[in-house]
C-alpha cells in the first residue's frame, strides 16, 4: 500500500516510500539520485571511496583538493590496525583559488614526491575531489609518470564528490582495488582445494575482523586478505589467489566481488555476522562451501560453545526489551536485514526501516521479513524520518552520527551502528553488546523525566509542542 500523497512533504519522494502491505506490490523505488532539496542523509562519492580505502592500515592517502575535504580522516572513526597507523593521518594537496585558475597538477606532483621521499609508502591513493572534477586536473598522467619515477604504485581515485552519492564512491574505491590487486599471472585449479578466502566489506570497527579471523581460524578457514580492514598492501595484491570471497557489507563490496568472479574466477558468496542467527547461518554457509565435514563438524561445535555462552545474558535482555519498537535507518540494505532479524530475536517489533544505498532485491526481503503497516524507506530525509517515528511510536533509532540528533530531539532512544562506534558488535559477543546498548538507551531513565517535562509521549503531544513553540 503506497503512502498517501498528503502525508508526504515531496511529492516526488512518494515511490519511495512504502507502507509495508503483503498482498500489494507497489512500485517501489530505489538506488535513484537523490531528489533536489530534499536534504539526503547520503554522503557524497568521495566518502564512499574514503570509507573503503581508508582502512588499508600501510597505504598512503593524498586528498586532491581543499584542504576541509582531507579533515575526513578515519581517525574520527572506529577503525582498528595490528601494524601500522599511518592509515589515521590525511595528505592533502591544500588547493586554493589561484590553483583552481592554473591548475593543480604541479602541486599533486609535487605532494607525492614529498611523501615518497620522506616515508617511502608501498602505494599511494590519490583521491581526486569535486573542485579537480570541475577544473579537470589529469589526474591519470600525474600518477603515472610518478609510478615510472619512483616504482611504486601510485593509483587516481576517481571520486569527484558531486558525481552522484556515496555508493558511487564505492564502486570508484573497488576500481582502485581492483588495480592494486592487477593481472592474476599463476592463478591454477589447486586454488580451488584450498580452504582460503578473502573477507570482503568489513572494515575492522573495534577490532570486529580479530573476532571473525578467530571464528574461522578454529574451523580450519584461512584468510588470504581482509578487505578493507587491518588490511595490508601486499595482503590485498594476494587476495587474486583465494578459494572464496565473502561479502559482509554487500553495499560497498558487492561490485568488487563481482569483478573478482569475472577477472579472477573467485565465486562469492553474501554472508552477515550481526546476530546469533546470522552470524550461525554465515559460518555453516562458509564450512559447506567447502564440502569438508570437518569443518562442518567444527563450525557446529563452535556455534554450540558460544550459543551457549550467550544465551543467558541475551534471556535477561529480551525479558526486558519485548514489546518495544525499532526504527532502522543504515547505510545498506544487508545490514538493515540482520538488525530486523536481531531485534526479532529480542521481541522488538521493527516499525520503520530505511537504507541509503539499498537495491531492490534487499528491499524485497524486507517486505517478507517485517510486518504488514510497516514503513519502508529509500535514501529518506530528517522530516521524513521524524514523522513516520512518531506515527508508529518508535522507542529506539537505530543509525549513525547524522541521526543521532534527531532521535534525541525527539526523545528518542538511540543506538549507533555506524563507523564511530567503540564496542564490537559483529559475532555471538557483538550480538550481547548490541543487545545490551539497546537496553541501557531503551530503559535509560533519561526518557521518563523527557516525557513529563513535555507532558507525554513524543507522538501527538510533542508534535503540538513543538507547533507552540515555533
Amino acid at each position: 500500500m503506497a503512502v498517501r500523497e498528503m502525508d508526504i512533504l515531496i511529492k516526488e519522494r512518494r515511490e519511495s516510500i512504502f507502507c509495508n502491505h503483503k498482498s500489494k506490490h507497489d512500485n517501489f523505488q530505489c538506488d535513484k539520485e537523490s531528489v533536489s532539496g530534499t536534504v539526503s542523509q547520503r554522503a557524497c562519492v568521495y566518502c564512499g571511496a574514503r570509507v573503503v580505502l581508508n582502512p588499508i592500515t600501510d597505504a598512503y592517502h593524498i586528498v586532491h583538493g581543499p584542504i576541509g575535504c582531507a579533515s575526513y580522516t578515519w581517525d574520527i572513526r572506529g577503525s582498528l590496525s595490528s601494524g601500522e597507523e599511518v592509515y589515521r593521518n590525511s595528505f592533502s594537496t591544500d588547493l586554493r583559488e589561484i590553483d583552481v585558475i592554473f591548475g593543480g597538477e604541479k602541486k599533486l606532483a609535487a605532494a607525492i614526491d614529498e611523501i615518497y621521499t620522506k616515508f617511502k609508502p608501498p602505494v599511494i591513493f590519490v583521491y581526486c575531489t569535486c573542485i579537480v572534477g570541475v577544473i579537470g586536473d589529469d589526474v591519470e598522467e600525474v600518477c603515472r609518470k610518478a609510478e615510472k619515477r619512483y616504482g611504486i604504485r601510485v593509483i587516481p581515485v576517481k571520486s569527484p564528490g558531486f558525481a552522484g552519492h556515496k555508493s558511487m564512491g564505492y564502486k570508484a574505491a573497488c576500481n582502485a582495488l581492483i588495480d592494486l590487486m592487477g593481472e592474476l599471472k599463476d592463478r591454477d585449479a589447486s586454488v580451488n582445494s584450498k580452504k582460503t578466502i578473502n573477507y570482503l566489506g568489513d572494515f575492522n570497527m573495534s577490532g570486529e575482523v580479530w573476532i571473525l579471523k578467530n571464528y574461522l581460524e578454529q574451523m580450519g578457514v584461512e584468510i588470504v586478505s581482509t578487505i578493507t580492514g587491518d588490511a595490508k598492501c601486499e595482503d590485498l595484491k594476494k587476495a587474486p589467489k583465494a578459494a572464496l570471497n565473502v561479502v559482509q557489507c554487500a553495499g560497498s563490496m558487492t561490485y568488487l566481488a563481482k569483478r573478482m568472479e569475472e577477472k579472477y574466477g573467485i565465486p562469492f558468496m553474501k554472508i552477515s555476522f550481526f546476530g546469533v542467527e546470522d552470524t550461525k547461518l554465515s559460518l555453516l554457509n562458509i564450512a559447506n562451501f567447502f564440502n569438508d565435514e570437518k569443518m562442518v563438524e567444527k563450525a557446529e561445535k563452535l556455534i554450540f560453545d558460544n550459543e551457549g555462552m550467550v544465551n543467558s545474558e541475551l534471556e535477561y535482555y529480551r525479558a526486558r526489551l519485548k514489546g518495544k519498537k525499532a526504527a532502522i535507518y543504515v547505510g545498506g540494505g544487508f545490514k538493515a536485514i540482520s538488525l530486523i532479524k536481531q531485534f526479532r530475536d529480542l521481541g522488538i517489533d521493527t516499525v520503520v526501516v530505511g537504507t541509503q544505498t539499498g537495491k531492490k532485491e534487499d528491499y524485497d526481503v524486507i517486505r517478507e521479513i517485517t510486518e504488514e503497516g510497516t514503513i519502508i524507506l529509500d535514501d529518506a530525509n530528517p522530516y521524513e524520518l521524524e514523522k513516520f517515528m512518531k506515527e508508529k511510536g518508535a522507542d529506539i533509532l537505530v543509525g549513525g552520527v547524522k541521526e543521532r540528533p534527531l532521535a534525541y530531539k525527539l526523545g528518542v532512544a538511540f543506538c549507533d551502528h555506524n563507523h564511530e562506534r567503540k564496542h564490537p558488535l559483529c559475532g555471538f559477543i557483538g550480538a550481547v553488546n548490541f543487545a545490551k546498548e539497546v537496553d541501557y538507551s531503551i530503559n535509560s531513565n533519561v526518557w521518563n523525566i523527557i516525557k513529563r517535562e513535555r507532558g507525554g509521549h513524543y507522538g501527538k503531544e510533542l508534535c503540538e509542542y513543538e507547533c507552540e513553540s515555533m
